[in-house]
């Protein structure tokens, strides 16, 4: 089974070299994409010695479906700029894919910061996608590339395309949360504060449910690095 991962990224110099490595030092039969939305710092020529870097318009959504219509693995996954993939990421993948029922998933996550606070945010994160099944892109999505051109990939949001991927993901067939866990940046929590930034994602996705427009809502959101 070949693996495709997309990586989305934006001025990440200081990350994605890292993420690389790390992808690159595991077992399984795969390939990398990086797919850039106008990075103004080094990312690109960085990237280049790792990974196929391909270039388009700004966006995650955009950038990540530009990935998957280039990818030539049986499975996609969808991996942040400072999120690090655990041992065995891709054996496990195939071990679940294995049932044909299943048609993606996501793994549990932790915060690259040991203080209580950390990792009491990654509790409450991987609890609420076991209740809710609201996963999101912190938490490395893989999916069919089969069911990806299904679902029409991901929407053109600005905010919220994760989500809204693995709700469609959950009509249409069965999806799994890895026993795995992948260790993403907690830089957001520490530059806008652990208080501010939960409640901020919390307003955000009530809203959305609500009906809000995620272009509306990008607006409170930012850019974080």
């Amino acid at each position: 089974m070949i693996i495709s991962v997309i990586i989305p990224v934006l001025n990440e110099a200081s990350n994605i070299e890292g993420t690389l490595q790390r992808v690159l030092s595991l077992e399984g039969d795969y390939e990398v994409i990086m797919v850039d939305g106008g990075s103004t710092d080094a990312t690109v020529s960085v990237a280049s010695l790792y990974a196929r870097v391909l270039v388009g318009p700004r966006g995650r959504a955009s950038q990540m479906n530009i990935g998957a219509g280039e990818a030539k693995g049986e499975v996609i996954v969808f991996l942040h700029a400072d999120t690090f993939l655990p041992d065995g990421a891709f054996g496990v993948i195939e071990k679940y894919l294995a049932n044909p029922t299943v048609i993606g998933g996501r793994f549990k996550v932790r915060l690259d910061d040991a203080g209580w606070k950390y990792r009491l945010i990654g509790s409450s994160i991987n609890l609420r996608d076991y209740l809710l099944k609201g996963f999101g892109g912190d938490q490395a999505i893989f999916i069919r590339t089969s069911v990806f051109k299904t679902l029409d990939g991901y929407r053109d949001m600005p905010l919220m395309e994760d989500i809204d991927l693995g709700r469609r993901m959950c009509r249409l067939g069965k999806v799994v949360q890895l026993p795995l866990y992948v260790i993403t940046s907690a830089r957001r929590w520490k530059k806008d504060g652990v208080v501010r930034t939960i409640l901020l994602m919390w307003m955000l996705r009530l809203l959305y449910l609500l009906g809000y427009s995620p272009h509306r809502l990008k607006r409170f959101y930012g850019e974080t690095r």
